[in-house]
């Protein structure tokens, strides 16, 4: 845990990021303090219709999936460390966000084969 999703614009200048962007979001994770290296999940998904505002902006979204149990400052903390790494000035009109969300212990499974 946590199983960290990145979703962005399907436009060249991110794709060429991709890459850094999943290195980021892990090493944000691992920043964190909250998890082992092994147990942090980081995976990308690209979307080639969106709308950002009225412009011409694209997005880079992460969305940080983590089991129940975590302090309202260990989120906040989890968000900021994620969104340090994601620090690219060269790419313009982009909107980063990261958004913390709780998945309930007694209804998540795992099996590992």
């Amino acid at each position: 845990m946590p199983h960290c999703i990145i979703e962005y614009a399907n436009q060249p200048e991110l794709i060429s990021h991709v890459d850094a962007f999943i290195g980021g979001v892990f090493q944000g994770a691992l920043n964190s303090q909250l998890f082992e290296a092994e147990h942090i999940k980081v995976r990308a998904l690209a979307f080639d219709h969106y709308q950002v505002g009225e412009g011409d902006k694209s997005f880079v979204h992460v969305t940080a999936k983590i089991l129940s149990g975590r302090t309202l400052e260990q989120r906040q903390q989890l968000a900021k460390s994620i969104l340090q790494q994601l620090n690219f000035s060269e790419l313009k009109n982009i909107s980063f966000t990261v958004e913390v969300i709780e998945m309930e212990k007694s209804s998540y499974a795992k099996k590992v084969s």
